[in-house]
């Protein structure tokens, strides 16, 4: 018999979740039968919807030995950390991420990337204790391409974590912004709405009109800050947020972001290259605006963070447009 007592950062999730990030090697059959007959939440059963609540008292009606074996052993695999924090306080972080860092890892990363840089600087300020959590990690809620840099948002617990999430996903609470430099001299405020498929096999997206069936709507606003020399420094504003939105939005529109070998004009990479070595897309994600919030992040409605260009991209802005 094994007894478990609900933490703050376990609290308000669902039973069938919480067991399968705790119990990891347990397969989804194992979980529902344990939830059906060998589990009571303070002394009653229960069921998959259950939401969990901080102090309630888990038990668990199997083996220590069963116990063990359904749970994976946590490695820290710590990582030096090479970004810049751009906002932090008890509840959230906001990091800069630099060029050719993953967000996540992936199957060929899986130590070096940004959320395992900002963990390990988080369990060596003392801010995140991974021997106390069962199934808390401070994870980040919004994700940029290996060669897009700037701001990510972490959860540093759950509650903020999942309201973050929240506000991310819903329209209204927090805007994201990026800079990049395009092709071509922009005059005026670019309001782009239109759908998109992924093509995995290519690793792009295809850029349709509203009425075609299918698709994912995406819509991106582009606002000229200064054209000069055949290029534009822009300001644009992530309504929705798609795979390569920015970078294949402003390419269909007939202003590809400079340095892109996807969704770019050759010719202007080619020169771009040849000024400044420039051979990945500049675009970087400069500003985040709270609109409204949730609690416990009321405190952050009214609040801008922004973030600094990148010191490469940051010459190209002053050798194109001072």
């Amino acid at each position: 018999m094994i007894k478990l007592v609900i933490t703050e950062n376990e609290d308000k999730q669902r039973l069938d979740r919480f067991l399968k990030k705790y119990l990891k090697n347990a397969s989804l059959s194992y979980i529902y039968k344990l939830i059906r007959k060998d589990i009571k939440i303070n002394g009653k059963r229960g069921s998959i919807e259950t939401i969990l609540e901080q102090g309630d008292e888990l038990t668990l009606y199997i083996s220590d030995e069963d116990f063990n074996s359904l749970m994976v052993k946590k490695k820290t695999q710590i990582a030096k950390k090479q970004f810049n924090i751009a906002y932090e306080d008890e509840n959230i972080i906001v990091v800069e991420k630099p060029f050719g860092l993953l967000t996540h890892g992936d199957l060929h990363e899986k130590k070096n990337h940004l959320a395992n840089q900002v963990i390990s600087y988080l369990i060596e300020k003392g801010d995140y204790r991974p021997d106390r959590e069962r199934t808390f990690v401070p994870s980040p809620v919004n994700r940029l391409d290996r060669n897009t840099t700037g701001l990510v948002m972490f959860g540093k617990n759950s509650n903020s974590l999942q309201t973050l999430n929240l506000m991310v996903r819903e329209k209204g609470y927090v805007s994201k912004y990026y800079l990049t430099v395009v092709a071509g001299e922009l005059k005026k405020e670019l309001i782009l709405k239109d759908k998109m498929e992924k093509d995995n096999s290519k690793n792009m997206v295809k850029v349709m009109p509203m009425e075609e069936e299918g698709g994912k709507v995406m819509e991106t606003i582009a606002r000229p800050i200064i054209s000069k020399n055949g290029f534009t420094l822009v300001e644009v504003e992530l309504v929705t947020g798609r795979t390569h939105q920015i970078r294949a939005h402003l390419g269909g529109a007939g202003y590809p972001v400079i340095g892109d070998t996807k969704y770019g004009n050759p010719s202007a990479n080619r020169q771009i290259d040849k000024m400044f070595g420039l051979t990945t897309q500049f675009l970087h994600a400069y500003k985040l605006s709270f609109h409204e919030a949730e609690e416990p992040l009321k405190y952050m409605i009214g609040k801008e963070i922004e973030g600094k260009l990148p010191q490469n991209l940051e010459n190209i802005r002053h050798e194109l447009f001072d």
